[in-house]
């Protein structure tokens, strides 16, 4: 497995192959889906954390069923900018990872996303239970929708030169 910059991602990826978006969480794992064109991400359920094994395994098995040919993972950077025990969490998350799957990680600034997936559970009226149940999941699409945002930026950056 390999960390790809969104750039390298961009040029490895083919046509046709769905991204998996993953917010990590101390308790669960939010997951999200991209679809084929890779244009929408759709929150999928959550997965418990129990022990890395465990969790690696789960992950790994809705990757080979979904066909998931990349993770993005969202990286807790703090407000300011600077990398505290999440980021590092998360990084050994991936380290551990490498030594399970080929697929490649692709770090993602999530800052602010459970703020706003939070912000849109409320406007759909979901109640407070529910969200807690969501939050997670729908943080990961927040976080997915903003590299399939920038793949179909430089995508389109790469088809006009002078752009």
């Amino acid at each position: 497995m390999t960390v790809l910059t969104i750039e390298e991602l961009a040029e490895t990826i083919g046509p046709g192959q769905a991204i998996a978006g993953l917010d990590l969480g101390t308790k669960t794992i939010g997951l999200s889906m991209s679809d084929l064109g890779r244009r929408f991400a759709t929150p999928r359920p959550v997965i418990k954390r129990e022990k890395f094994t465990i969790d690696a395994e789960t992950l790994l098995a809705f990757a080979t069923k979904e066909k998931v040919a990349a993770f993005v993972i969202g990286l807790p950077v703090n407000m300011d900018g600077s990398a505290g025990p999440r980021v590092q969490a998360t990084r050994a998350f991936v380290r551990n990872m490498e030594q399970k799957t080929a697929l490649p990680f692709v770090y993602w600034d999530e800052r602010l996303s459970t703020v706003a997936a939070e912000r849109a559970l409320l406007e759909m009226d979901v109640s407070r239970a529910k969200r807690a149940e969501r939050i997670d999941s729908a943080a990961a699409s927040f976080i997915l929708q903003g590299v399939l945002d920038r793949l179909s930026l430089l995508a389109r950056s790469a088809d006009d030169p002078e752009g």
